[in-house]
């Protein structure tokens, strides 16, 4: 997700600079935006200077302070409270301009815990993008009970204006639209394979073939991350204490298992390691 945006940025004509764990974790970002340009080149969606361009307006560090100039950053660690409190507040030490806006690309965790984690809570709002980010037009604006309008307004600019992409508006609660919507559907489908209803590719086959969609409910769980569906569904269920929410089983032992699926090569389907 963090390489996507980064992405996007670029070829938006900004100059972004990536802030990875480390040196290793740096390098790994700048090849799988490399790529990615590259995928793009030879579908035909880009052309191959726009690619050069894009990859020339970025810069990968292992070093976070790298990061105290920005006006925006954009969060996309791990799906964890406690990995994303800890650096909303050492971005709140770092990023020097006090107007600067800390968004958070968070799927499920509440915007304003993130937010009372720095001294600035009225400039941090979610900004939760969707996987592939170069692809997918959605994102998703949450504003807190602390979230200045102008702060709102700026970022929603930025999404439809600089990125061409389409902003939609959500209170911050778990889940937001797309995933308060999505995760019950996805976790409805594990049910059903862990029941031994249906198989799974008789799930996803009945889906796409029987509902039109572009992929089956354990395919797309699979792409999203078994791991991410998991942590989405704790805070959903946390939230909100509806069954529907609760991560069945299954989905719990896969994860420890780590089948998280096509990141691992397995999970309710297989895939070839890249």
């Amino acid at each position: 997700m963090g390489a996507g945006m980064a992405e996007v940025c670029a070829r938006a004509g900004l100059d972004t600079i990536v802030a990875e764990a480390d040196a290793t974790a740096a390098r790994a970002a700048r090849e799988r935006v490399a790529v990615s340009l590259e995928r793009a080149v030879q579908r035909g969606k880009l052309d191959r200077l726009s690619a050069e361009d894009a990859l020339s307006r970025l810069v990968f560090t292992g070093d976070l302070g790298e990061l105290a100039d920005r006006q925006l950053v954009i969060e996309a660690v791990t799906e964890s409270a406690d990995a994303k409190i800890d650096v909303f507040s050492a971005l709140d030490k770092i990023v020097e301009d006090p107007e600067a806006i800390l968004a958070t690309n968070t799927s499920s965790i509440p915007v304003m815990r993130l937010g009372m984690a720095t001294r600035r809570a009225d400039h941090v709002l979610g900004l939760h993008f969707f996987n592939p980010v170069p692809v997918l037009p959605l994102v998703e604006i949450v504003s807190s009970l602390h979230t200045g309008p102008t702060v709102t307004d700026a970022v929603e600019s930025f999404v439809r204006d600089t990125l061409g992409k389409t902003p939609i508006h959500s209170r911050d609660r778990a889940g937001f639209v797309v995933n308060a919507l999505l995760i019950p559907y996805l976790l409805s489908a594990v049910r059903m394979a862990e029941s031994g209803f249906a198989s799974a590719c008789d799930i996803d086959a009945g889906m796409v073939l029987g509902c039109a969609h572009p992929m089956g409910p354990l395919r797309l769980a699979d792409l999203i991350g078994l791991d991410t569906v998991a942590a989405i569904s704790e805070s959903l269920y946390e939230e909100f204490k509806e069954p529907l929410y609760a991560p069945p089983p299954l989905l719990r032992r896969m994860v420890q298992a780590g089948l998280l699926g096509r990141k691992t090569g397995r999970g309710f389907h297989s895939y070839a390691r890249d």
